[in-house]
C-alpha cells in the first residue's frame, strides 16, 4: 500500500520528541481530531495508549509507537475482510453513495479488478437520472471489456437492476454490479428507492445483493461517517470503498468508521488509473507507521 496518511507522519514526529507527558497525549489527540477520526475514536485511542504506557511503565515517547500500531490492528483487524460471493452461481453487488462520491468510476475500477481475477462481470446502469450516467458506465464497460445492461434515461432503476441480474445469470456471469443514482443520505424517498431495488433483485436471486458497497469520498471527513450511519440503517451496508484517499492529507475517517460503525473497509481508491483501486489491508496500513527509524 503506497498511500500513507499524513497524520501518521505527524504522529511519528510527535513520538520522537522525548518523554511521555500529559502534553504529549493532548497533542496526539489533537492530531487525531484534525485527521477526522472524530472525538469518540480519538479519545478511545489516546486512553488506550495511556493505559499501555502505565502498565508497561514506559518513559520514552518513541516506545509508544508499537503500542499505537497494536491499537490500530486491534481496531481494524489483522487481515483484509474478504468480499462475500455467492456459494454458487451469480454474485450480486449493489453500489450506493451520495452524489460526487466517485461511485460510477469506482464501479468501473472494481469491474476491472474482478475481470483481472478471472471473473465474468456484468454492469447494470440503474443510475437512470443523472445526465450522462449511462454513457459514463458504458465507457467503463468498453474500457474494461465487460457487458452493461441499460434502459433509457429516466427508466425505473428497479427494472434495470432486475434485467441485469436476470441477463447475467442466464449468460453464466460470475458477478453483476448495479450502479445506482447518487442520493443525499437525508432524502428518505431516495433511500426507500434503494430498498425497492434490493427487493426487485431478490425476485430473481433471493439472497441478493451479496454485498452492498457504500462508496465514500474520504475528503468529506466526518460527513462520511454520518453518511455511513444512515446508509447502513437504510440498506444494510456490508462494506465500504473509500475513494480519493490520495487527495486528502487526513484519512482518519478509516478509524472512525471501524470504531463507531463496525463496517469493514474493503477497498480504497488512491488514484485515477484503472488499477488504483486496492484491497484495504489493515495490517499494512498500521505497518506504515513504522516506515522509518523513530529515534533518528
Amino acid at each position: 500500500m503506497k498511500w500513507i496518511p499524513n497524520f501518521f507522519l505527524q504522529v511519528k514526529d510527535l513520538l520522537r520528541k522525548g518523554d511521555i507527558t500529559d502534553s504529549l497525549f493532548e497533542n496526539l489527540e489533537e492530531i487525531l481530531l484534525e485527521a477526522d477520526t472524530g472525538i469518540q475514536t480519538a479519545e478511545f485511542l489516546v486512553s488506550q495508549l495511556k493505559k499501555d504506557a502505565s502498565e508497561k511503565r514506559l518513559k520514552d515517547s518513541w516506545k509508544l509507537m508499537d503500542c499505537f500500531k497494536s491499537q490500530l490492528i486491534k481496531l481494524l483487524g489483522e487481515t483484509p475482510v474478504p468480499v462475500h460471493f455467492a456459494e454458487k452461481g451469480l454474485s450480486v453487488f449493489l453500489m450506493v453513495g451520495v452524489n460526487g462520491s466517485g461511485k460510477t468510476t469506482t464501479l468501473g475500477k472494481l469491474a476491472a479488478y474482478f475481470k483481472a481475477h478471472g471473473k465474468k462481470v456484468f454492469l447494470g446502469a440503474a443510475d437512470t437520472f443523472r445526465a450522462a450516467a449511462i454513457d459514463q458506465l458504458e465507457v467503463w464497460a468498453h474500457r474494461t471489456g465487460v457487458e452493461v445492461i441499460k434502459h433509457r434515461e429516466g427508466s425505473d432503476p428497479g427494472a434495470v437492476a432486475y434485467d441485469t441480474v436476470k441477463a447475467a445469470a442466464a449468460r453464466g456471469a460470475d458477478i453483476a454490479m448495479i450502479d445506482t443514482a447518487g442520493r443525499l443520505h437525508t432524502k428518505t424517498n431516495l433511500m426507500e428507492e434503494l430498498k425497492k431495488i434490493r427487493k426487485v433483485m431478490q425476485k430473481e436471486i433471493p439472497e441478493a445483493p451479496h454485498e452492498t458497497f457504500l462508496i465514500l469520498d474520504s475528503t468529506t471527513g466526518q460527513n462520511a461517517l454520518m453518511q455511513s450511519k444512515i446508509f447502513k440503517e437504510a440498506v444494510d451496508v456490508t462494506g465500504i470503498i473509500l475513494t480519493k484517499l490520495d487527495g486528502t492529507a487526513k484519512g482518519g475517517v478509516i478509524l472512525a468508521i471501524r470504531q463507531e460503525l463496525k463496517i469493514p473497509i474493503k477497498f480504497i481508491g488512491i488514484g485515477e488509473k484503472t488499477d488504483a483501486l486496492q484491497i484495504f489491508d489493515p495490517a499494512r496500513f498500521a505497518e506504515s507507521l513504522l516506515g522509518e527509524n523513530l529515534k533518528s
